[in-house]
């Protein structure tokens, strides 16, 4: 049998990644990896964890199993800090999952389950993952144009166009913030449009939210998500819980299922506790009961929150001295797009022999499709990135 099994294509990531170890050159500069790393190039614990990791080595008294859909706390704890009042309780149904990457996959199933001839309309670009999984499933994906390689910002009368291109019954996939790769994310006046499109022409939103509070704060970068949610009719939303917890190894995530029908959250919950089954069967429970514990703790949340909002102003300075100094170097703002990108990425937009270029002349690292992971700068390697793009030609 192993015979017939064929090589797989590298995660270019992962392939980068490598490629970042094996480099002996001690000024390297690596910008390509997807966590959030300090001044001192560490994924820190984060406060809140370690204290809610000692209070639950003190009391928990059991490593059995929780439940199928993961436990109800969790859920409930989760969509307070994403949807907020915009939905009530009971029109959602939620089930915890193997970090957000989990999640998505399990709304895929769900979408493949319910409806096999959806079309998943997904942006160009999108996290590489979302295709790859799609194409894994077997569900039929089309791009609609995202970004401006010109602006560098949302390319919106092209987004909109692309999406009147979708049938009754297709799934519209969404970043709820912080958009991956490119930064570049949508304001509340083209949220509504999307949202009257999508109900107009009797589409599904999918939500994949996983940097909420590394953008502009952890309500605002939730106000798309809201707005959906409480407008269209059925939503899924797969969340995450690794970046703004630093869980990463924990895998720690959330599906949910929205509808405006609070009759059919019984059949949905049933639903993604199958889903589960069929997959892994119980998901994981210690991130998530870290998560649980610090948003229902009046002192662990506060402290939670506070180091998570030094860390999105962090990610902010560094984006504002890297325009800076670009500005400084080219004598043009045409680098300012950097500033106003929200999250841990931005999207050069340049080539990737000029991506290559820097890696081999400057021994910095990002990704082909030039994302460059902004957390892995500090105030010291701001200005080594800026004439490494200047030289480059970018």
């Amino acid at each position: 049998m192993f015979e017939t099994l064929k090589p797989q294509p590298a995660d270019k990531i992962l392939a980068l990644m490598q490629m970042y170890r094996d480099d002996p050159r001690a000024d390297k500069i690596d910008l390509g990896v997807g966590v959030y790393k300090n001044a001192e190039g560490v994924t820190p614990v984060m406060r809140a964890i370690k204290a809610a990791e000692h209070k639950l080595w003190e009391e928990q008294t059991s490593k059995a199993y929780v439940g199928l859909a993961g436990d109800p706390a969790y859920s409930d704890a989760m969509i307070q800090l994403i949807l907020g009042d915009a939905v009530a309780r009971g029109n959602i149904a939620a089930a915890a999952t193997p970090g957000g990457t989990g999640a998505v996959r399990q709304a895929f199933e769900l979408i493949k389950l319910a409806n096999p001839s959806a079309r998943v309309f997904v942006s160009d670009p999108t996290w590489p993952n979302h295709l790859s999984i799609l194409k894994y499933v077997g569900i039929e994906t089309v791009t609609y144009r995202y970004f401006d390689r010109e602006t560098r910002g949302v390319n919106f009368d092209a987004m909109m166009e692309d999406l009147k291109g979708a049938n009754k019954g297709d799934v519209v996939l969404l970043h709820g913030c912080c958009h991956n790769p490119t930064g570049a994310n949508l304001n509340k006046v083209q949220w509504q449009e999307v949202i009257a499109l999508l109900n107009e022409r009797g589409l599904i939103p999918m939500i994949d939210i996983a940097y909420q509070g590394f953008g502009d704060g952890l309500e605002e970068d939730a106000l798309g998500v809201r707005l959906v949610a409480s407008s269209c009719p059925e939503v899924l939303i797969a969340a995450s819980c690794s970046k703004n917890f630093g869980i990463y190894r924990e895998r720690t995530g959330l599906l949910m299922a929205v509808s405006n029908d609070a009759g059919a959250q019984g059949l949905n919950q049933g639903t993604l506790a199958f889903l589960n089954r069929q997959n892994y069967s119980f998901p994981p429970d210690h991130g998530a009961r870290l998560v649980t514990m610090i948003l229902n703790d009046e002192a662990l949340r506060a402290d939670w929150a506070a180091e998570l909002e030094e860390t999105r102003l962090g990610m902010l300075g560094l984006r504002q001295q890297l325009a800076d100094e670009l500005q400084r170097l080219t004598g043009s703002d045409r680098f300012g797009f950097i500033a106003q990108h929200r999250g841990m990425f931005s999207l050069l937009g340049t080539t990737p022999e000029l991506v290559e270029k820097m890696r081999v002349d400057n021994g910095i690292y990002m990704v082909a499709d030039s994302r460059l992971n902004i957390a892995g700068l500090n105030a010291q390697t701001v200005p080594v990135l800026a004439m490494a793009i200047v030289d480059a030609g970018v």
